[in-house]
């Protein structure tokens, strides 16, 4: 069971997620750029208003573990499972979430910056 508030629980797996969602937007963004699109720039300027919001929220998640000294860091990774240590307030807990659990997550978050970035 874990002591940390739901607030801050969701604020730290926001700083977990984004910067996994950010790589697989800069890494999509070269292969459209790279792709053979007949058009390019409107897939390009999708993904680049949704890394630009991913950056926001990034920066405010982040903004939010420095000023509570909350610090967040990967200690395991295989096949199946990825833990995480989680200092909260001086306290530390090990989180483990399932691997496909992590990239489903990405992959709804993913839909939804997408869909930022399309609505400018």
């Amino acid at each position: 069971m874990t002591r940390i508030p739901e607030n801050d629980r969701e604020i730290i797996e926001t700083a977990l997620y984004l910067p996994m969602l950010l790589k697989i937007l800069e890494r999509d963004k070269v292969l459209i750029e790279q792709g053979f699109f007949k058009i390019k720039s409107p897939y390009v300027d999708i993904v680049e208003n949704a890394i630009k919001a991913v950056c926001t929220d990034l920066k405010v998640a982040k903004g939010h573990l420095h000023k509570e000294k909350i610090k967040l860091e990967e200690i395991k990774r295989d096949a199946d499972f990825t833990m995480y240590s989680f200092i909260y307030k001086g306290i530390e807990e090990h989180h483990t979430y399932f691997n496909p659990r992590l990239r489903n997550r990405t992959e709804e978050l993913l839909r939804i910056y997408l869909h930022k970035g399309s609505t400018g």
